[in-house]
């Protein structure tokens, strides 16, 4: 069976292979293409068998497109694309993910060099033969050449916007068979990590062969890598998904050690200890007068729910997103884990963009996507021109002030959600801001980003953004690209301790690729008092959807609401945005 996310991959390749050729326009409009047939809420295979005029409903998707769906989904391939792949035959996926390097880098090292893989470009970058190559330089290969160990890294492991819906997907076929008593995604993926290695599933069932055998016979299985008598896995979309089939009885201790992380579980287990208990992924067992070492062994005092398996060690169940080993347990203890902010309490997004920069859709389009989710306020913050802005897609003061006049007009239509007069601004490296002050004086918020020299320690630049007396929000502070840049060196502390004196926000960015800060990042800030915001850097109004990542992310980090700028009301933010007083 096809996916959207198969279709969309290769949109996306036929998009880098033709920028790698230097073809001009095709490669944005196949890149619009793929971000809406990944985020269309039906199957886009189903679509194609109606034909190619079923496909141009989804939006973005002209017939030139749609036709290659419907023919990939008929044969398996495009001819076209095929046609591309053997004149430039190259692992784009790979090579893409050295940070600086992009298709048309890819495409100019291919003629120059012949470089295909990873393998070729290290080879080169090392003989010094980049550096020889017209447009490069010995900075540039340097750079190329650091970047390869962590795009080898980064090229092992899922983000979590790929690798959660398809565990969702197949937890949701699971649940329909008989023979499923529970089942329930474990492992990292259910600690919402921004990146996994497998999607582990847990299966309560008292007929395992019934199990496996349906999940192995799954639509959206592309290969079978192994099947047993109570495990089995599969990969989907070059995801790997490992299946494990327990007894119903035991499958809450199952889900608590299999979800881990493993120096959570440890904790765990000395507790367990101190009380003459024994912990594992079978149950919690009374060893007091025991002298048999088996795994079962004693008296099994719980583990068919996760809940009894917490409650046997004197605590409260403890959320997924905190089973690091932080120090969870002995807050868990004395009753002190924070009341963890929720997905449906974010009021709204303070980070959207429209296709007056680079977005997908209008201003109206996008206020009325967010107005759909029940949002009460929604801010419109297109690109400024400066460093980091690629291909025209920052905006001058003077059409700046054209949409603060326009986005200011939507507002006065609707009366079911406000709309905010907003920008995001650039960070230049000297923390300045790339936008006019009297301009920025009169939008009503501004987030403030790095986009370009991200590499190196940012902390001092950040701290004079987060000075200025217009920055509301630094977004995605770091400016990390997962699987693709590690992004800026911070002082997380020092920043949050910085931001929270002037009271700017922090950015969660909830975009898959980014999740930026990070859990660990969100923390610190917090415990450094300042405040953070969880946006989506929507570009279309599906990306919405994003805010969940942001949220799970900003969970790990122990956030409550009350630390999250976007999870005031409206009055609330206004004070925020006018005096940094969000209470």
């Amino acid at each position: 069976m096809t996916s959207n996310a198969e279709v969309a991959d290769r949109l996306e390749e036929f998009a880098d292979l033709l920028e790698a050729k230097d073809v001009e326009y095709k490669p944005r409009a196949y890149r619009r293409a793929a971000e809406n047939v990944a985020e269309y809420p039906q199957d886009v295979a189903e679509l194609a068998e109606e034909g190619v005029e079923a496909v141009q409903g989804i939006d973005r998707v002209g017939e030139a497109i749609a036709s290659k769906i419907v023919e990939y989904v008929e044969t398996g391939k495009i001819e076209e694309l095929e046609e591309l792949r053997e004149e430039l035959p190259v692992e784009m996926g790979a090579l893409t993910s050295v940070e600086g390097v992009g298709p048309k880098t890819v495409g100019t090292l291919y003629e120059a060099l012949g470089i295909e893989t990873l393998d070729d470009l290290e080879v080169a970058a090392r003989a010094g033969e980049i550096r020889e190559v017209s447009g490069f330089g010995a900075k540039t290969e340097e750079n190329i050449r650091s970047g390869i160990d962590f795009a080898r890294q980064a090229h092992e492991r899922q983000l979590l916007g790929d690798a959660r819906p398809r565990g969702e997907q197949v937890v949701t076929y699971l649940n329909v068979s008989d023979a499923v008593r529970r089942c329930e995604l474990a492992g990292s993926l259910r600690r919402w990590k921004a990146t996994i290695g497998d999607v582990d599933v847990l299966v309560g069932s008292e007929d395992p062969e019934a199990v496996i055998e349906s999940f192995t016979d799954w639509g959206y299985a592309d290969r079978v890598i192994e099947a047993g008598d109570q495990k089995a896995s599969i990969r989907s979309d070059d995801v790997r998904i490992d299946l494990r089939v327990v007894d119903p009885g035991e499958f809450g201790a199952a889900l608590q050690y299999f979800t881990g992380s493993k120096d959570h579980n440890v904790t765990l287990r000395n507790r367990a200890i101190e009380r003459d208990l024994k912990m594992n992924e079978y149950g919690v067992f009374d060893v007091r007068d025991v002298e048999d070492d088996d795994q079962r062994a004693g008296e099994h005092v719980a583990g068919e729910t996760e809940k009894s398996m917490y409650a046997a060690l004197d605590l409260p169940p403890i959320p997924p997103e905190l089973r690091e080993d932080r120090g969870e347990i002995a807050a868990a203890a004395a009753g002190e884990l924070p009341d963890l902010v929720e997905t449906q309490e974010v009021r709204g997004d303070l980070h959207v963009h429209t296709e007056w920069s680079d977005g997908n859709e209008t201003i109206e389009g996008m206020v009325e996507g967010a107005a759909e989710r029940g949002y009460e306020y929604v801010a419109i913050t297109d690109h400024a021109t400066g460093s980091g802005m690629v291909g025209g897609v920052g905006l001058e003061d003077d059409e700046l002030r054209e949409q603060l006049d326009e986005v200011q007009a939507v507002d006065e239509r609707r009366n079911d959600i406000a709309v905010l007069a907003g920008v995001e601004a650039n960070v230049g490296t000297d923390g300045s801001i790339s936008v006019a002050e009297d301009l920025l004086a009169e939008l009503d918020l501004v987030v403030a980003s790095p986009h370009a020299s991200l590499d190196g320690d940012g902390t001092d630049r950040l701290i004079a953004a987060v000075e200025h007396p217009h920055v509301d929000v630094i977004g995605h502070p770091t400016g990390r690209y997962l699987n693709r840049r590690p992004g800026l060196d911070l002082d997380i502390p020092e920043l949050a301790t910085a931001a929270a004196e002037h009271d700017t926000a922090l950015e969660v960015s909830a975009n898959p690729q980014r999740l930026d800060l990070g859990g660990n990042e969100v923390k610190q800030a917090i415990d450094a008092g300042a405040t953070i915001a969880i946006d989506t850097d929507a570009h279309h109004p599906s990306s919405y959807d994003f805010s969940r990542f942001g949220v799970h992310t900003a969970r790990r980090g122990w956030a409550k609401a009350g630390d999250v700028l976007n999870a005031q009301p409206l009055s609330k933010l206004r004070e925020f945005l006018a005096d940094g007083s969000p209470t």
